[in-house]
């Protein structure tokens, strides 16, 4: 296994709409491997294949405490089952160090296939239906900056492209 780079805000990259998986074959197997890696380091609770520079619809995330209930979606497809809006506080590793609050519907059916080739179908709620669609919008080139007031989110931009000047140009004494 391997970790992989995360692609940060305002990359372009991250903007890519992830093609479907045609065959579930050992490449994505291994990719979904890898993201969990790479997840559980950041360390976060969901990663979308976009964020590390591929555009497969790939998704993996594992919401439990002790971080032992991995869970993965290939082509995953959502369907809202509430009219209910939740408003949680949402991060994002491709967005380091911001947490902004974010309106979604709080209960989701979500279809996809495992890394088996299998379909599945499981409905979500609260922190998993909010982490599941705050993912499959990375899949479409969406970040949860954009749910965001163009202030907050240049903001935001401008910030983290300071960040990225910094590690690139650090100031030595």
């Amino acid at each position: 296994m391997a970790i992989l780079n995360i692609l940060e805000f305002p990359d372009s990259r991250l903007r890519t709409k992830a093609q479907p998986v045609e065959k579930v074959d050992d490449a994505i197997k291994q990719l979904a491997k890898d993201m969990l890696e790479t997840m559980y380091a950041a360390p976060g609770i969901g990663l979308a294949a976009t964020q590390v520079n591929e555009h497969k619809r790939v998704v993996v995330m594992d919401t439990s405490e002790e971080q032992n209930d991995p869970l993965v979606f290939i082509n995953p497809e959502i369907t809202p089952m509430t009219d209910e809006q939740g408003h949680l506080q949402e991060g994002c590793l491709s967005v380091p160090g911001f947490y902004e609050e974010v309106v979604r519907p709080n209960r989701v059916k979500v279809t996809a296939l495992n890394v088996d080739g299998e379909s599945f179908t499981l409905e979500l709620e609260d922190l998993q239906a909010v982490c599941i669609q705050h993912e499959v919008d990375h899949l479409n080139g969406k970040l949860f900056v954009d749910y965001l007031s163009p202030l907050k989110r240049n903001r935001i931009k401008k910030r983290l492209e300071k960040a990225h000047r910094l590690q690139q140009h650090p100031v030595s004494a």
